[in-house]
């Protein structure tokens, strides 16, 4: 994984787009450099201010990927940005209009208020701010909520029509949400549930990609092996039952053959036969329903874990290739020691000087010695 500087992140930022793949791999970039979280989040609302306005939502994307994603690493990214958070709804309620920005924006915040991402009292500041409301339609709207704005409260956006038509999209994107959220609200395991969430239909119009939304923690191994084991015993793979429904006799799903019935006994004993079969398929369709939804959860959870196994593998590649740099140093010093021993006098091959040194000569030795 690259290292981390400043002009990196914006470089990364430029070509960030819709995608869950653009989005989740920066999310993943960022998450491995929490240390430098303060810059990040810094850097990130200052180009979301300048960036037109379809990629503020992208940008927005990005950082609930990162917010709900890096939990388990540690709380940083929460804390950071939820100091510039509310700079940052104030200036989309400022400069955005766009009833799908805001209504998307509004499904961020159910979303965070429903796993208790901040608290509900921020949320709903963070939705005043995007609203454009004074603080006493904030404690209004925290009262009831988020779901409601106290009247009189408001200021007109570009018009006298815009806020209260940016708050119906939002509510009506909320009601969406809910109702998805009742639908697939079942246990993925004994740990935490998973929320399905998907972006709203107009997020698919005209080709492009729909934004990526996490669905929630990484699962756990354990979780993950029950979930495969379930799928096993799937219904797809009950044999004995796909049998008994290819014997199922020609007879009972061809009208014609009421034609051919020529007593009553013989058209109870049909009778009989098909409400058996409805039975039958009733029961083994509800069975396959329920089989979907379960892969639908599980390829969630595949998802999910492996982003963490690919951020995991990144930081212990990172890891290996410090060390290896680390190895290399003590080589190379491993070296210089060796070569400096090797330019060291040997001592066993000094004179033997066991008995004691010969005396020094005196200063007449000396002299008598140079004359």
């Amino acid at each position: 994984m690259s290292a981390f500087t400043e002009s990196a992140l914006l470089k990364k930022l430029s070509e960030l787009n819709p995608s869950q793949q653009s989005i989740q791999t920066l999310s993943l970039w960022l998450i491995h450099h929490r240390k430098h979280h303060t810059v990040i989040v810094q850097t990130w609302q200052r180009e979301l201010q300048n960036v037109p306005e379809p990629k503020k939502l992208t940008f927005m994307y990005l950082a609930n990927d990162v917010i709900q994603n890096s939990k388990k690493k540690g709380p940083e990214y929460g804390k950071e940005f939820s100091n510039v958070l509310p700079k940052v709804f104030g200036h989309i309620g400022e400069t955005c209009s766009s009833d799908k920005l805001l209504g998307s924006l509004g499904r961020i915040l159910n979303i965070w208020q429903e796993r208790g991402v901040y608290d509900p009292k921020a949320i709903a500041d963070y939705r005043a701010r995007m609203h454009r409301e004074t603080n006493a339609g904030t404690t209004a709207n925290a009262a009831g909520n988020g779901s409601e704005t106290a009247a009189g409260h408001k200021h007109n956006h570009n018009s006298s029509g815009s806020g209260n038509k940016a708050e119906r999209s939002e509510k009506r994107e909320k009601r969406k949400h809910e109702e998805r959220h009742m639908k697939s609200k079942r246990p993925r395991g004994s740990h935490h549930q998973s929320v399905s969430v998907e972006p709203p239909a107009a997020e698919a119009e005209n080709g492009h990609t729909p934004p990526y939304l996490p669905l929630g923690e990484p699962p756990e191994p354990e979780e993950l092996i029950k979930a495969l084991t379930s799928i096993e015993n799937s219904a797809s793979s009950d044999a004995l039952v796909r049998e008994r429904i290819a014997k199922l006799p020609p007879e009972i799903s061809e009208i014609s053959c009421i034609t051919k019935l020529e007593d009553k006994d013989k058209a109870k004993v049909l009778a009989k036969q098909v409400n058996e079969a409805v039975d039958l398929l009733n029961e083994y369709n509800a069975r396959l329903s329920a089989e979907m939804e379960e892969r639908t959860k599980l390829a969630a959870m595949l998802r999910d874990f492996q982003a963490e196994q690919k951020e995991l593998l990144a930081q212990a590649e990172q890891r290996l290739d410090e060390h290896k740099k680390k190895l290399a140093k003590m080589l190379g010093l491993q070296k210089e020691i060796h070569d400096h021993l090797s330019n060291l006098p040997d001592l066993t091959q000094l004179p033997d000087v066991t008995g004691g040194l010969a005396p020094l000569p005196s200063a007449g030795d000396l002299f008598n010695t140079l004359h």
